[in-house]
């Protein structure tokens, strides 16, 4: 086995960690420039992680003998805690995804960071973003943060890369921060996010007081997990419940929050609010992946206890958000937000695969999906700089425009597309092949291949109410995204911005072929064995792959049989999706941006729950965000009329006064007195002696002379 790659594997987060550092400290004042560095750092990255994952498959029974570096960082106590890496196949696999998503996304954000139609005219100088080079500053920050995270050997260092990207999500998502809604939304995800990530530290404080260790080897050496898994502690509500029940699920609540799980999904939609290559990378290869592949890198702990109350929460949480955020896309107009719910959804899937113990089926599903989402994210963001652009078009070139001098006018609202596929063919057909990949189009798409593992698990093993739940879904979101690419890229244009809008420039349209390449054929090394006709050709070398690591961490993965249920029943859902989302929205496309939505009749009253989300923020607003501003004002209130204040000043008046009777009592009469009489005396002494000093030398001499007298007088007395 060569080490030369596995040996420099910790360099894979330093060259855009030192680009952030580049860019913040020398090359800011040079946007292009900036662009150029934040490149070449993750171009570097992608390199060296493509070689490690090159040089991975190559190993038979990688799995077995994963290679692990560490060195001692922080003493505790007895202890020290290791700073490390960790590659084994899950490793190389995300290492495969993630450099090389997020190099797609930089060489794409090169093209789309132009002047934002949001800001005056009057601050553009040429026509780039005013804060083009903070942007890949903090991008290549962001990249760092999940390339660390991604090759981090024990939990905490895992959760200082996490919590990196935490301050990025930040800082990108309110990056416009000059909109309302750009910092609210900021502030509403790293807050959201911070709830799970709270319970998720205190799960790694137990895990240490009960494991000695946050080294995944420590932590899943079996007499360790066997440990866990029979000790029990006292839960209130619940009664004993064994610790490895306790601690899977607090670190569950971290993914919750960080890949926006049901009831802390709420943050993702509102992050649409950042520029759209943000997006992408929240969306694909960064933020809300990094709550999956902790789940992953944890699930030895989590299945610990067999059948347990774990496995079952994180199957509930997962299952119940896929259908739930899948409805809600359905009656979504903005391109971004219903990619948004689509992608919660996805992650459900993904979440779901765990819970009923699909291990290989959920990494396969993971890196699928970071493709063809980073892809549709990326088209959508062509579209909406093509809708930008055709709306100033419009407004020069048809003056009389309705629309062209509203400051309302929404170049993501999709009622204001329509026919963009002759406009703009590059992205439009590279949507597509996103959009047929997240449907689970058969047989020649990645997302059908990814999906229909998970489903084929659900069923084989009889977990029906979760393949059942998944089976809607997966309607739902073969319906919804037909209905976005009909109604953005079909019919006829409807509104003038539509009528004007051009493709984008090769630096955006490159990255979109890159990455519907990889949404097509990526699913093909995961094409079970057993499926008639294709399964022998590659003999799934990546359930081989994963399935190594399985085996060695005792999590059972075995390769299912070939089912027609479940294929069937996922051709059937992705098939009639798309043809019911035809027949409303392909065959009869509105020709106006005010004509009701076809389903809004139908559905009535559904349907504006549907589009309002089914008021969860709204009743967050009412309960949890009401309270939480009620108990701020009361701990105010506390702070500064009841207790803290009141307590301080009484204690400041009270030593005020202390300090003015002490000077009246004791400074002045006895250390002033003091100090003052021994002046005095001083100065009297100084006075006397003075009269001494004439200047004349006779008086000197008289005083010498008087002096000898005195001593020869007093030699002569006897005894003296």
């Amino acid at each position: 086995m060569s080490e030369i790659p596995f040996s420099l594997t910790w360099l894979i987060p330093i060259p855009p960690l030192v680009a952030f550092a580049i860019i913040v400290l020398v090359t800011n004042p040079n946007k292009r420039l900036s662009a150029r560095v934040a490149i070449a750092g993750v171009a570097l990255s992608w390199v060296l992680g493509w070689w490690i994952f090159l040089t991975s498959v190559g190993i038979p029974h990688f799995g077995e003998h994963p290679v692990r570096l560490a060195l001692d960082w922080l003493p505790a106590a007895s202890k020290m805690f290791t700073m490390g890496i960790i590659v084994d196949p899950v490793t190389a696999a995300m290492l495969f995804m993630v450099p090389f998503v997020c190099l797609m996304i930089f060489i794409y954000s090169t093209g789309y960071m132009t002047f934002p139609g949001h800001l005056p005219k009057e601050l553009d100088t040429d026509g780039l973003d005013p804060r083009y080079s903070r942007f890949f500053a903090y991008i290549s920050l962001f990249a760092c943060g999940m390339l660390g995270l991604v090759v981090a050997e024990n939990l905490l260092m895992l959760f200082i890369f996490w919590e990196i990207m935490g301050l990025c999500s930040y800082l990108l998502i309110g990056f416009w921060f000059e909109k309302t809604s750009a910092y609210k939304a900021g502030l509403k995800a790293f807050i959201t996010t911070r709830i799970g990530d709270t319970l998720m530290l205190a799960g790694m404080v137990l895990l240490y007081a009960q494991s000695g260790s946050l080294a995944f080897a420590d932590i899943f050496a079996p007499e360790n997990l066997e440990r866990l898994a029979t000790t029990t502690v006292n839960v209130p509500l619940f009664g004993p419940t064994p610790w490895a029940t306790v601690l899977a699920i607090l670190i569950f609540f971290g993914a919750i929050g960080k890949s926006a799980q049901f009831p802390l999904h709420v943050w993702l939609p509102d992050a649409m609010e950042g520029p759209t290559p943000v997006s992408a990378l929240i969306h694909a290869a960064t933020m809300v992946s990094a709550g999956v592949y902790l789940m992953i890198r944890m699930f030895p702990l989590v299945q610990a206890v067999e059948h347990g109350p774990a496995l079952s929460f994180i199957a509930f949480i997962g299952a119940f958000t896929a259908l739930f955020s899948a409805s809600i896309a359905v009656a979504q107009n903005d391109i971004k937000r219903v990619l948004a719910y689509s992608t919660i959804s996805q992650l459900g899937y993904m979440f779901a695969a765990l819970g009923i113990g699909a291990y290989v089926a959920a990494v396969f599903h993971l890196l699928t999906h970071a493709f063809f989402k980073a892809l549709l994210f990326l088209g959508s963001g062509s579209v909406i700089h093509a809708m930008e652009h055709g709306h100033h078009a419009a407004a020069e070139h048809e003056p009389g425009g309705h629309e062209h001098d509203a400051h309302d006018f929404d170049p993501n609202d999709m009622r204001n597309m329509g026919g963009l596929f002759g406009k703009m063919p590059i992205t439009a057909l590279t949507f597509i092949a996103g959009g047929l990949a997240l449907s689970g189009f058969p047989f020649i798409t990645a997302g059908f291949w990814s999906k229909d593992e998970i489903l084929a698990d659900a069923w084989i093993n009889g977990h029906h109410l979760v393949f059942w739940t998944l089976a809607i879904a997966a309607l739902l979101t073969a319906f919804y995204t037909g209905r976005q690419i009909f109604m953005v890229f079909f019919g006829t244009p409807r509104t003038a911005a539509a009528r004007h809008a051009h493709e984008s420039v090769p630096s955006m349209t490159y990255p979109l072929i890159v990455l519907a390449f990889f949404a097509i054929v990526g699913g093909w090394i995961g094409i079970p064995e057993s499926f008639p006709g294709v399964g022998d050709i590659l003999n799934n070398p990546f359930h081989h792959f994963i399935g190594s690591l399985a085996e060695a961490l005792h999590i059972e993965a075995p390769a299912l049989p070939f089912n027609p249920t479940p294929v069937s029943i996922s051709i059937l859902a992705a098939l009639g999706g798309l043809a019911l989302a035809w027949m409303v929205y392909g065959a009869q496309p509105t020709a106006k941006p005010e004509d009701p939505d076809p389903l809004e009749a139908p559905l009535g009253r559904l349907y504006t729950i549907l589009r309002n989300k089914y008021y969860v923020d709204e009743l967050y607003a009412a309960t949890v965000v009401r309270f939480a501003i009620w108990l701020s004002g009361f701990f105010l209130r506390i702070d500064q009329i009841w207790v803290i204040d009141p307590l301080v000043n009484w204690v400041g008046h009270f030593g005020r006064r202390l300090a003015t009777d002490l000077r009246r009592l004791v400074d002045e009469p006895i250390i002033d007195g003091l100090v003052n009489g021994v002046g005095a005396f001083t100065k009297a002494l100084g006075a006397f002696l003075r009269l001494v000093q004439t200047g004349r030398a006779q008086n000197y001499l008289i005083i010498m002379l008087m002096a000898v007298l005195v001593l020869l007088a007093l030699y002569t007395v006897p005894g003296f």
